[in-house]
């Protein structure tokens, strides 16, 4: 109980040092660096093994179909199948990277500070009784404020994990098939609406950070206090 009487104590300068935070990062995030935000896929279009396929391919056919021939030729290897890469892997898009580590920690702090604001207002909370509600309201309505933060907070953290599922699938079709613009531009697409989703929610993390403060500052007798100390029936 100590800990939750002091929880609101801890979390109101933070929340404000946090604000600062995410303003100070508007920069970084500003939608100048767009053009700037691409990575290097580092697949490469076998040309050469393209040519040799293109050339070798009538020949081996009509030597497959001959019934004369014994020897039994197989078919060449298709660079669709087999990739030749000068590196092991294919890196992530470092910009990206960088945002992204920016980002979840403002994300998880978030969604414990409020997760900890649910459990302190909850506490406070009086027993029901007829009649001097308005200020249980005023704290089930920041309750669900909190409830709402915490919630879609977690949704960003689901986006995250979504974007680095998305974009490895379609480097896989790129491995497969280098020679298909499209599916290297799709990479190009899916970093750059990334590269946004992260300012939005840049945007959205201040917005919450500063909604929730203010409502609980503006509110903060009421949270504590719900009822006067006539009727004062909390546990």
């Amino acid at each position: 109980f100590a800990l939750l009487s002091n929880s609101w104590k801890s979390i109101k300068p933070f929340a404000r040092h946090r604000i600062v935070f995410l303003l100070s990062q508007s920069e970084k995030f500003s939608s100048d660096r767009l053009p700037d935000i691409k990575g290097d896929i580092n697949i490469s279009v076998p040309e050469q093994l393209v040519a040799n396929e293109m050339l070798l391919e009538p020949s081996l056919k009509k030597r497959k179909h001959d019934p004369n021939s014994v020897t039994d030729v197989p078919l060449p290897v298709s660079a669709s199948r087999a990739m030749l890469m000068q590196q092991a892997t294919v890196p992530c898009n470092k910009h990206l990277v960088e945002l992204i580590d920016t980002v979840k920690p403002c994300i998880r702090e978030l969604i414990d500070h409020a997760n900890l604001i649910k459990m302190w207002i909850a506490y406070l909370i009086p027993r029901i009784e007829d009649g001097n509600n308005f200020g249980v309201s005023v704290q089930e309505d920041t309750l669900s404020e909190a409830r709402q933060v915490e919630s879609e907070a977690a949704t960003y953290l689901d986006q995250i994990s979504r974007y680095f599922i998305t974009r490895g699938k379609v480097i896989s079709k790129i491995a497969k098939y280098p020679h298909v613009e499209d599916y290297r531009r799709t990479v190009i697409e899916l970093d750059e609406k990334e590269f946004i989703s992260m300012r939005l929610v840049l945007c959205e993390l201040r917005n919450q950070y500063s909604s929730l403060h203010d409502l609980i500052i503006k509110n903060l007798d009421k949270i504590k206090k719900p009822r006067n100390a006539n009727t004062d029936n909390m546990y």
